[in-house]
């Protein structure tokens, strides 16, 4: 169970959820920057098509939380300020392929939207509405990076391959603790709405095994 035992005030909820909502809203808006501008330097077509495809995915998630955000009457400042999402930017721009892969499909995409998916069922109707296309999508997103990435990895030395799948944790960890450092307050927000904050960092970390095993099977 992720349900808090702890009786959730409406009050609280709703500024939370809402709190929450910007946040999955500001990280579609910026993988899908990232995902855009990545196309033109893609390895090939599949991955241009794909990366295309996952842009036009983002780009309808953000205007569908954009417009019940509206509706649900969210002060829609960012929590992301403008100089972390050039930090964010930056460090996807930089990077090779292979470890592009890794920290967008397995760190942000496959274990947040784990995240966010375990929330679902403790929101109220309207946001349950507002995730259940982008949650969708994002089954899709992070079936393209686990399958290239294993393609990927089948083609290097048994030894590189099993090298780079050893430091895939580190690099999830070093993500997070940059996010972290953001100081968005999400573990006290995820509370507010209900969640048992501890579970659910707990069936992340089972989540990330399997994304794992699967890369070695």
């Amino acid at each position: 169970m992720l349900q808090n035992s702890t009786v959730v005030n409406a009050t609280d909820y709703r500024a939370a959820m809402g709190q929450l909502l910007v946040l999955y809203t500001q990280v579609d808006h910026l993988i899908m920057e990232i995902c855009a501008e990545r196309i033109a330097t893609a390895p090939d077509t599949a991955a241009k098509l794909a990366l295309a495809k996952q842009t036009g995915d983002e780009s309808r998630h953000v205007s569908i939380q954009n417009t019940w955000m509206e509706k649900f009457g969210v002060d829609a400042t960012p929590l992301i300020t403008a100089e972390q999402q050039a930090m964010i930017r930056a460090h996807f721009r930089d990077l090779p392929w292979l470890e592009f892969l890794a920290d967008l499909y397995l760190c942000v995409e496959a274990l947040g939207s784990e995240a966010v998916e375990k929330i679902v069922p403790l929101a109220d109707p309207g946001t349950r509405e507002s995730l259940r296309v982008p949650l969708s999508d994002e089954l899709d997103h992070v079936a393209f990076g686990v399958t290239r990435l294993k393609q990927e990895l089948a083609t290097l030395p048994a030894q590189q391959r099993r090298a780079f799948v050893a430091c895939i944790p580190d690099r999830i960890e070093a993500l997070t603790e940059v996010f972290h450092g953001f100081d968005l307050g999400v573990p006290t927000l995820f509370t507010a709405v209900g969640a048992d904050y501890r579970r659910l960092c707990e069936q992340l970390d089972l989540r990330q095994d399997e994304l794992l095993d699967e890369l070695v099977a």
